[in-house]
């Protein structure tokens, strides 16, 4: 209950988008390794963007290569991965979430 009334209090959301495409097999492996990030990081919202379902979308984020991975502090991109990298995906993110941590403790 502590953990849920400490949720409650912050403001902050974090954001990772992975932009895949069904015609990318890059984007399509990556899809495990993301859905795995989610489990491992509950505090983060994880969403998968299909380029071709919502090209607005990749186009205002400026998503020009997939697989593509932005990572989003209250609806402002505070980071962008381009590239199937499964170490340096959850390098950036492990990172990302600990700045949060450390910013409210």
């Amino acid at each position: 209950m502590e953990g849920q009334e400490q949720q409650n209090k912050s403001r902050v959301v974090k954001v990772v988008v992975h932009f895949t495409a069904a015609w990318c097999m890059p984007s399509v492996a990556m899809n495990p390794f993301f859905e795995e990030l989610a489990s491992t990081f509950p505090d983060v919202l994880f969403l998968t963007v299909d380029v071709d379902d919502v090209k607005e979308v990749a186009t205002r984020m400026e998503v020009k290569a997939m697989p593509t991975f932005l990572l989003m502090k209250d609806g402002t991109p505070v980071d962008k991965l381009v590239g199937a990298n499964p170490e340096e995906i959850r390098k950036r993110i492990d990172g990302f979430v600990q700045s949060f941590r450390t910013s409210v403790a």
